[in-house]
């Protein structure tokens, strides 16, 4: 089971570089794919500055049916801090690093500030 990072989805979404690899990816692994609550609401915040509401309505219409949605245990919040004291990873990083921990995922991701965490199997794009 894969955790998909924010940055896959935007870089499809805002039609980047490495769209193409992202969306192959998913295609790939459909049945396999977990989103956190917090990486939705980013893609959303995100998308709403930029006055694209109906493309976040075409990403939740299109992703959601295909993807779980999770979020982190209300007793595991203290992980998040954690992290960032032992890892040195800023708060979204270190959601998606305790969303891996506690879920056994996989982290799917471009985000080099995954590099060295050797604990979670983390694969980039």
């Amino acid at each position: 089971m894969y955790l998909v990072d924010t940055n896959i989805f935007l870089e499809i979404l805002l039609k980047q570089e490495k769209s193409k690899e992202c969306k192959k990816f998913l295609e790939k692994n459909i049945g396999k794919l977990n989103i956190t609550d917090f990486s939705l609401h980013s893609i959303g915040v995100i998308l709403f500055k930029q006055n694209k509401d109906e493309l976040f309505l075409k990403f939740i219409n299109d992703t959601l049916p295909k993807t779980d949605i999770v979020s982190l245990p209300k007793n595991q919040y203290y992980q998040v801090i954690d992290n960032k004291r032992k890892l040195g990873l800023d708060f979204d990083d270190s959601y998606q690093y305790s969303i891996c921990k506690n879920y056994g995922f996989k982290l799917k991701t471009m985000d080099q500030d995954f590099q060295g965490i050797e604990d979670i199997d983390v694969l980039f794009l």
